[in-house]
């Protein structure tokens, strides 16, 4: 193994090599950020040593206060090292690729022949069942890691009861980032939520008002609001890509698009392919909109993975060192936490409205939730999914 940075020298390496090691990366790409992440490492630092150990640590740290998946992100910014900004480009395109191919071919089949077959109803039922499951030790696992004291587990139960309440999504980022970073401050903190209040009530009072008037027609599937969904998605991925989930499903399930069975599905089948779970986007938009659509909102979710680190990171570091700022992302990323707890309720509700037999569903559900609870490896999610297939087909039905 070369111990020498010097004689590694990835800048020789061909865009092209450059281009297919990383897809080989992507091809790999099973079991998650912790999976991927340790893979690149063992693979360019500790083998092949493209920068040193510390400095690989410093730049996962600053990747972790980011929005987007963190092992794209890092792809992009080893990419960058070896061949520049193009290095970059190249490198995260290759990490994404095999994941947003195969999710286009399981979107593709899924609309083609698996969505409402009467047959397969009780197995995507039982799916879903378990996938509620590992949406909720996401939750706690994020939660553990960005709820550190007493007011940021407040802002995350401000932002869940807020957001079950109806109220817009911005509205508790940007009060809980704001209270976190005054609450040294008593009456400025008090300021920020009594200011929370009042817009929260004047958006409330607004769409009541509009809501009252002649009745319209649901806003068509575009290209463009696709793009958007699939951009506010990855600009609040804060602490783990099951942040971005809110956010895509108020865009399309909220809007009538696809239902929360089908969007479950999605987050299911990018559990167990290899890529990056914000993948179950492309799925969303091709189901919504076909292959354009997918197109679209993949590249709304990718884009801030990509702007971060070929556009900003050589003054990301200092930016992540202004603690006034540390503490305004660590309170969104609170209030983050607050949403995801919020949307697996609504999805609950979703999917327990659908389930003929509730106390097998609930069985289920707290089988799911002891496995993902218990069992850890690139295998769990893929066997979660499957033992939840093989119990809806055997014992649920719509």
């Amino acid at each position: 193994m070369t111990t020498d940075l010097a004689q590694a020298r990835p800048s020789e390496l061909s865009l092209t090599a450059l281009f297919l090691k990383f897809l080989r990366f992507g091809f790999l790409a099973f079991g998650g950020p912790v999976a991927q992440i340790a893979m690149i490492r063992h693979a360019l630092i500790e083998e092949e040593r493209w920068i040193e150990p510390a400095r690989f640590n410093r730049l996962l740290a600053v990747l972790q206060v980011l929005p987007g998946p963190e092992a794209h992100e890092l792809c992009v910014h080893l990419g960058m090292v070896a061949r520049g900004r193009i290095g970059g480009l190249l490198a995260g395109l290759g990490f994404m690729l095999p994941g947003f191919a195969l999710m286009l071919i399981a979107g593709w089949v899924y609309v083609g022949w698996i969505a409402g077959s009467a047959g397969l109803s009780g197995m995507l039922l039982g799916v879903q069942v378990v996938v509620l499951a590992v949406i909720l030790r996401a939750v706690v696992r994020i939660g553990e890691h960005i709820v550190e004291d007493r007011l940021l587990a407040l802002v995350a139960a401000a932002s869940l009861l807020a957001t079950l309440a109806g109220v817009a999504f911005w509205i508790p980022l940007v009060a809980g980032g704001l209270a976190y970073a005054v609450s040294h401050r008593p009456v400025a903190a008090i300021a920020v939520i009594l200011a929370a209040a009042g817009v929260a009530a004047a958006v409330h009072l607004t769409a009541t008002t509009a809501s009252s008037g002649p009745a319209t027609a649901a806003a068509p599937v575009t290209l463009a609001a696709l793009f958007v969904a699939g951009l506010k998605g990855g600009l609040l991925t804060f602490g783990g890509a099951y942040t971005a989930i809110p956010y895509v499903r108020a865009d399309t399930v909220g809007r009538g698009w696809i239902g929360d069975g089908t969007f479950l599905d999605g987050i299911a089948l990018a559990g167990v392919l290899p890529a990056p779970l914000v993948i179950f986007a492309t799925f969303v938009g091709y189901v919504a909109g076909g292959p354009g659509g997918a197109l679209a909102i993949t590249a709304g979710m990718f884009l801030p993975a990509f702007a971060f680190s070929l556009i900003l990171f050589e003054r990301l570091e200092a930016i992540v060192e202004n603690p006034a700022l540390h503490r305004l992302l660590a309170g969104v990323a609170a209030a983050v936490v607050g949403i995801i707890a919020a949307t697996f309720v609504q999805l609950g509700q979703a999917t327990g409205a659908r389930v003929a037999e509730p106390w097998f569903a609930l069985l289920l559900f707290a089988a799911a939730l002891v496995v993902v609870w218990r069992i850890k490896g690139a295998w769990a999610t893929p066997a979660i999914v499957a033992g939840g297939a093989i119990a809806g087909w055997l014992g649920m039905s719509v």
